[in-house]
């Protein structure tokens, strides 16, 4: 207990509610990274010129798919809601397994099956920290966002690993039952995490601003309509500014995703070479990853702040963009690649968690659904359209690399802005910091 309080800052009666948000975390993205990597190549096997197309229909499935999880919130409890959440994509994997299996035109099944991963690994990520931050305080979720996030990279290299050393053994549509195993296993995880809430509001939950909710809360549904996570984001410049911060990631990471696309497409050829680099750099990420969460996370969001979390990114981001201006080769991208995704996971993703640690549960458990789904993916599908004119127009891979460092500078002064409102909103007491976040 003594070490795990040095290395982590873990009070005792937090560990087994430490322990199993670390394993859920890291059953949830290794059932993400077992498909990873097929989904990316899919991407490029349906032609890198129908991408703007495919991050369009992604973005169409989030429409859809918002008013019907609001619904959902409205009237389930969380004990309900959560697992319900997972039940369903669970059986999505196995309707993807079987259509594998059957379908007469295998090309359609891979271009549902990009969409789909698109829209699967937001949700149940969503869902994963929407439950994180409504279990821990902001007080809490300063010191153990890092460790459970780390619970995340040891899936997502664990992930990788599997697909690398399965595909030969059990062959490519094998590997979605794999990954609906471990999806599975997340719902242990959440009845053992719900069984610990009471032990974590012993540790001082009611008592700080914004996290409140009684057990009488938290067993009914939130109430509100469909679309009410759509208004509290449009009345709230505090959740606006975090939109625009998720808006600002998705541009530039948009941009990295079809300059890679290019440079990758334009040196390897072998489409199991690519995947092999995929998966390479996958495994890269989240083994720098994982030992900057355990140890240097927790240490940078409770002694420099939010702010510095949230501005690290933007900051590596800008410099990987120069540098790509200068010289768009594969070498260069792989590297920049790896530092930016290693950078949001580690710093940036806890980061942006703590921001909704000081709003109420309705804004968590729906405008933060919004943000992380359909401004993430509608994004995706701008900025793609934007690559494309960008390109129409005659500018070359180098020239978008210099568009995107403006943007990431701007990026890195709202990351510093969300920072300082969200200490405010932290040392506030008043009602209304607690129900929305206005600010």
């Amino acid at each position: 207990m003594g070490l795990l309080n040095r290395w982590v800052g873990v009070r005792e009666g937090e560990v087994w509610a430490l322990v199993w948000a670390f394993l859920y975390f890291f059953s949830l993205l290794a059932a993400y990274y077992v498909v990873r990597p097929l989904r990316d190549e899919m991407g490029i096997e349906g032609g890198v010129e129908n991408l703007p197309w495919m991050f369009t229909a992604t973005f169409l499935a989030m429409l859809a798919a918002v008013p019907l999880y609001g619904a959902a919130s409205s009237r389930f409890p969380r004990r309900r809601l959560v697992p319900g959440v997972y039940l369903f994509f669970l059986a999505n994997l196995l309707a993807f397994y079987a259509a594998f299996r059957i379908a007469e035109d295998p090309a359609w099944v891979a271009r549902v099956f990009f969409v789909w991963v698109s829209v699967f690994n937001l949700f149940v990520v969503s869902v994963f920290w929407t439950f994180m931050d409504d279990l821990f305080t902001n007080e809490q979720g300063r010191r153990l966002f890092g460790a459970v996030a780390a619970g995340g990279s040891a899936g997502a290299v664990a992930g990788p690993a599997l697909t690398t050393g399965l595909v030969q053994v059990l062959g490519t549509h094998e590997l979605v039952l794999v990954s609906a195993a471990l999806l599975a296993f997340t719902l242990l995880c959440i009845s053992r995490l719900l069984a610990q809430a009471s032990r974590l509001r012993a540790e001082g939950k009611a008592e700080e601003a914004g996290e409140g909710a009684g057990q009488e809360e938290v067993e009914r549904g939130l109430g509100g309509g469909a679309w009410a996570g759509v208004r509290l984001l449009a009345r709230s410049p505090y959740l606006l500014g975090v939109a625009g911060y998720i808006l600002l990631y998705t541009a530039t990471s948009t941009f990295l995703y079809f300059l890679q696309a290019h440079i990758v497409e334009d040196n390897l050829a072998d489409p199991d070479a690519r995947t092999t680099l995929f998966a390479a750099m996958d495994l890269a990420v989240n083994l720098l990853t994982v030992g900057t969460q355990l140890f240097v996370t927790g240490r940078v969001l409770a002694r420099l702040g939010v702010g510095v979390g949230l501005a690290l990114l933007p900051g590596v981001v800008a410099a990987g963009f120069a540098v790509l201006a200068f010289a768009p080769v594969l070498g260069v991208l792989v590297v920049f690649q790896v530092l930016r995704r290693a950078s949001n996971y580690a710093l940036a993703r806890p980061a942006r968690e703590v921001l909704f640690t000081v709003v109420g549960r309705e804004a968590r458990y729906k405008a933060k659904n919004v943000i992380d789904t359909v401004a993430y993916r509608g994004g995706d599908a701008a900025t793609g359209w934007a690559f494309a004119g960008l390109t129409g127009l005659g500018l070359g891979l180098a020239g978008v690399a210099a568009v995107a460092v403006p943007l990431a500078l701007v990026w890195l002064g709202l990351g510093l802005a969300l920072g300082r409102r969200q200490e405010a909103l932290r040392s506030e007491s008043h009602p209304a910091a607690e129900q929305g976040g206005q600010g």
